[in-house]
Order: structure tokens, then sequence, then C-alpha cells
């Protein structure tokens, strides 16, 4: 609970100082329960599993709309340590990181989320060390789920659009929908071509592109529907912003295997992977995640544990859904309230206002 309750205190860092100032324990006291105590982490993470489920898939039962599962990966930024430091954190690596464009120092995490009709989810948060590939590690999520009972999509960037990965998601119930290299091979007309070297032939002229709107942008969008190496019947469209036809630093490509969908259909269900990028923000600007002091792997794991918990009860918390930032404001109201109703009641008791001063200061 004091590490809860410090989420929600102004000037939140995720330090051991952090959560002491908000305990009757020491800071070491909470060190220990993260890093070696006792208590049954994996009962909380299926728990919170479960309950994603049954929020996300309830919903989509009620009003017939699609579950997207959203797939992507972030990195936790540390400092390097020292290469003489006697205990330098776990399982931090160097990773490139796409945002920078460089590589970066810290811990890897592969977030997956859970949507329905705006309803967003954390499902689940989980380290990347290398021992695993993403690959696997998202099939094994992916294993997990039980089959929605609506039409759904698997939405991921294209370093997810694999082929064991859309094979795995599809015996779920999941089409995928994500965006594609271009560096990709399509067959158009059974003749093997690089998807940005077939591009630049189509966009000599205008003539196979279409202008398409999707939140207020125009785009120029060819699609493709026929082979892609290890897929046997795909839609790839390739997009271009209405002021950047034919630029090759700006052609982008997306897949969906569900070739039933319509062009506008499949770019409107793509720009559903944003929360997950918004989520990445809201874990590092409000929970910590780039700012954690913690050493050992397993507190590390179990500190993001409770962070995903912290998360679900802003979204969740006050029994019906929220955005994020509502129900963190909402609970940070609710505590400061606590504190003043605290302090008035201490003030009341003792009848005294140099004691009363004493306690509020």
């Amino acid at each position: 609970m004091s590490i809860l309750i410090s989420i929600f205190i102004s000037g939140y860092h995720g330090k051991t100082t952090d959560f002491a100032k908000n305990s009757s324990c020491h800071r070491t006291t909470i060190a220990h329960f993260l890093n070696s105590g006792k208590w049954d982490d994996p009962l909380l993470a299926d728990t919170l599993k479960r309950s994603v489920i049954e929020i996300i898939y309830s919903e989509a039962a009620r009003t017939g709309k699609p579950v997207f599962c959203i797939v992507d990966d972030t990195i936790a930024s540390k400092t390097k340590p020292s290469s003489r430091a006697l205990h330098p954190i776990e399982d931090a690596y160097f990773h490139q990181s796409h945002l920078k464009g460089k590589q970066d120092y810290g811990h890897q995490a592969v977030a997956v989320m859970l949507s329905c009709n705006g309803i967003v989810l954390n499902y689940a948060f989980v380290m990347y060390n290398k021992s695993v590939s993403k690959i696997d590690l998202v099939q094994n999520i992916a294993r997990e789920l039980p089959v929605p009972p609506a039409m759904s999509y698997f939405l991921c960037d294209c370093w997810y659009v694999s082929e064991k990965i859309i094979n795995t998601f599809a015996r779920k119930g999941f089409h995928t929908i994500g965006a594609l290299k271009t560096n990709r091979m399509l067959y158009p007309f059974g003749i093997r071509q690089k998807l940005s070297e077939f591009a630049a032939l189509l966009s000599v002229t205008y003539a196979d592109f279409h202008l398409v709107t999707v939140k207020k942008q125009k785009y120029y969008v060819y699609r493709y529907e026929g082979k892609l190496n290890g897929i046997e019947n795909a839609v790839v469209l390739l997009s271009y912003p209405e002021k950047a036809f034919g630029k090759p630093k700006a052609l982008r490509a997306f897949l969906s295997t569900d070739v039933s969908l319509s062009t506008d259909e499949i770019l409107s269900y793509y720009v559903c992977r944003w929360p997950i990028e918004v989520f990445f923000r809201q874990c590092k600007d409000k929970l910590a995640l780039d700012s954690y002091q913690i050493r050992s792997a397993q507190g590390i794991r179990k500190y993001w544990l409770i962070m995903s918990l912290a998360h679900y009860m802003c979204v969740i918390g006050n029994g019906e859904s929220s955005s994020f930032e509502n129900g963190y404001r909402q609970i940070c109201d609710v505590i400061q309230l606590e504190k003043y109703r605290y302090i008035f009641q201490c003030a009341k008791a003792s009848n005294d206002f140099d004691a009363f001063m004493k306690v509020a200061v």
C-alpha cells in the first residue's frame, strides 16, 4: 500500500525513499519486500489478467465490436554503471532504441494491451532479457488468450509481423494488422519484387493510388492483395502522405490478413494501436518507469506488476472505465483530501492551534 500511495503523491520518482515517506517501514524493508519478500506475485499477475480479459471480452460480447490485442516494446533507460560497480542493476543491456535512433542502456519491456470500444487495459508487461526471443515471448502470451466473442485483431508495428506470431494469433481468432518493412517481398502479377521497388514503379503516376482520409489526415494509398513470404494471401497497403507522394522515405506499408476489410477499415483499425504509445508515456511520466532505483531483476518485475496494478486502478478503480489521466487525477485528489481531513481531525481533537500548525507542517 505504501508503494501504491507513493505513486499518487507529487514528487514521486520510484525510489525506495519515496515509498518510505508513506510507510512505517524503513526503506530497506520495502526494498527487501520487492527483491526477496515472500508474497504471491504470480497470483496478483493472474488475477489482473483474468480481470482484464473479463472486462474487455464482456464489452466485445455486449457491443459486437472487435477486441484489439496491441503489442509493442519500450526501454526503461538507465545510466550504464561503472565497470567497478559492485552491485550493478540486473538484466540491464544495450537495446536499439527506435525512438532515439541509437543504442540505449536499460531494461526493455514488451507490453500487451487489450482494447474494445474505447476501453484500453494493460494485460501484460514483461521484461525482455535475451534468453527468450521477442517472437517466442509474444507467442506465449497469445497462447494464454481465450478466443474472443467477436472478430478481433492483433495490432503491431513491423517488428512483430512474423509468420509464427500471425499463425499463433490466427489460431486464437485474431487477424493481424501491422506495419510492414519496405524491404518485404511481394509477388505482384506473380513476379517476386521488393515492396519499395514496386512502390517506386507505381508512384510514377497517381493512377493506381486513391486519396483516403484517416483522422483528418490525407494519404495516397495503393491496395495490393496476394502472396507474401510466409503468407499465402493478405492485403498490403502502400501509403504516402498527400504532400509527400512518391518520396521513398515517406513510404509506409501496412498488412492485413483479413482481406474482407476495406482500405479505410484497415487504416482506421491500425490507428487503434496508438494507445500503447500513450501507455508507455504515462508509465514514464506518472509511474516512474524511467526513474525507479531497484537493482534486482526480481524486484523490478514485482515493481512493474505494482505499476500495472496502479494503471488498472486508474482506468477501472472508480467502478466504471475512464481514461488513465482522469482516474489518476481522481485518486490523487482523494489522497490529498484524506490528508487534509486527517489534519483537520487532529486540530479538532487537540483544540490547540499551535498543535494544529505543528501537525500541518
